[in-house]
């Protein structure tokens, strides 16, 4: 089975492209908002960081979803896209000054304050400005996630986050603060969880912080448990929308909120990931020694993530209905690591054919470079196609 594309009216877009499916990324956002929207004080921000074409974010910022940003530039493309200066959040553990007094200037919802050492700077910033900083704490709660290892992000050897046991003494020394108020908690263990069972883990341990923060009598308006759920690279047409369900039943069913309080999510490849594919062209079919290529006119500086995580993306010949036969399937990128994948099946392939390599609108052209001098893909939605 294929992914539905427009084959028709890619034939004169020059490759490679990214091609992303509206219709399918409009269903996404549906199915996040009935199931988030079944939870009292569930709050859905988008990441930026997976996806920041402006077409998409329009769509996004339109479907209500708040945005989650770990840039000044991040802040100032939500802007211009739609997006409410009251539903973005601001993570990162290195803001610059220039970023801080962006996000004071528009006012958005929160700083995720990653150090003692950024909530001074930000409370100093904040005094110039004659202004209260909304900050939330960014704890590393030391609890793995099943996923590779460059993407966990809240074990305690990860840079990002404040120490449990830095927690207490963090809370205090923002309540000594004229320019800064705590409002909340934020965590965040990783990226492309597919077991619940880490989210569950994490629901445990933010009630037991909470139990000992209430000891001390202190409140805790918001919780923020970012994102991290997964997508199936394996059978995008078959699964392309996440198990939104399961993911917000298993905090709704396992995270003590109290009265009154919000529960943030930080959505990213969930929400964008299975909608983009990159739109490549056969070069050459080259036979080796031993096996056969398919040399394609996009490579690692258009797609870099099965290069840098080893990562896997179906890969479809979608103009060739001939039998299978075996490839790597490589790119013109001057490095070895330039390889999409090795010995795989897919349509015999002919110079021409158009090549899609699936579940690429998380970390694709966001992450594209221009290495080699290559110019960068751009990014088209279903109606750049197809209007008349």
């Amino acid at each position: 089975m294929k992914g539905n594309f427009p084959i028709d009216k890619f034939q004169d877009v020059a490759t490679p492209f990214y091609y992303y499916d509206t219709e399918l990324l409009r269903r996404t956002l549906k199915a996040i908002n009935d199931e988030a929207g079944k939870h009292e004080g569930f709050v859905v921000h988008y990441a930026i960081k997976a996806n920041a074409n402006p077409k998409v974010l329009r769509i996004i910022s339109q479907a209500g979803l708040g945005a989650d940003c770990v840039s000044g530039g991040e802040i100032e493309r939500c802007l211009e896209t739609g997006f409410s200066p009251k539903k973005i959040v601001y993570a990162g553990v290195g803001k610059a000054d220039w970023e801080i007094n962006l996000g004071l200037d528009k006012n958005i919802f929160c700083f995720n304050v990653e150090s003692v050492a950024e909530l001074e700077v930000i409370n100093e910033l904040a005094e110039k400005k004659n202004k209260v900083a909304r900050v939330c704490f960014r704890i590393n709660p030391d609890v793995g996630a099943h996923t590779n290892a460059k993407i966990t992000t809240g074990l305690a050897e990860n840079k990002f986050g404040i120490a449990m046991r830095d927690m207490e003494p963090t809370i205090a020394e923002a309540a000594k603060m004229k320019n800064v108020q705590f409002i909340g908690l934020h965590f965040h263990i990783g990226s492309q969880i597919l077991d619940m069972g880490d989210f569950q883990a994490l629901c445990n341990r933010i009630n037991d912080i909470q139990d000992e923060l209430e000891k001390k009598h202190i409140k805790v308006e918001n919780i923020n448990v970012g994102g991290g759920l997964g997508i199936d690279y394996q059978h995008p047409n078959r699964v392309p929308i996440p198990d939104f369900k399961a993911y917000f039943d298993t905090y709704a069913r396992h995270l003590k909120l109290r009265p009154g309080q919000k529960l943030h999510f930080e959505l990213g490849r969930s929400v964008v990931g299975q909608m983009g594919s990159l739109i490549t062209r056969c070069l050459y079919v080259k036979q080796g020694t031993a096996k056969q290529f398919v040399i394609v006119d996009a490579g690692m500086t258009d797609l870099i993530r099965p290069a840098l995580y080893q990562a896997y993306h179906k890969i479809e010949n979608i103009t060739s209905d001939e039998p299978l036969s075996t490839y790597d399937v490589v790119g013109p990128i001057c490095e070895s690591s330039d390889v999409f994948a090795k010995a795989i099946d897919i349509n015999t392939t002919h110079r021409g054919d158009l090549i899609a390599i699936r579940s690429a609108g998380a970390y694709g052209e966001i992450m594209a470079s221009q290495y080699n001098c290559r110019k960068l893909p751009i990014g088209y939605i279903t109606e750049d196609l197809v209007e008349e």
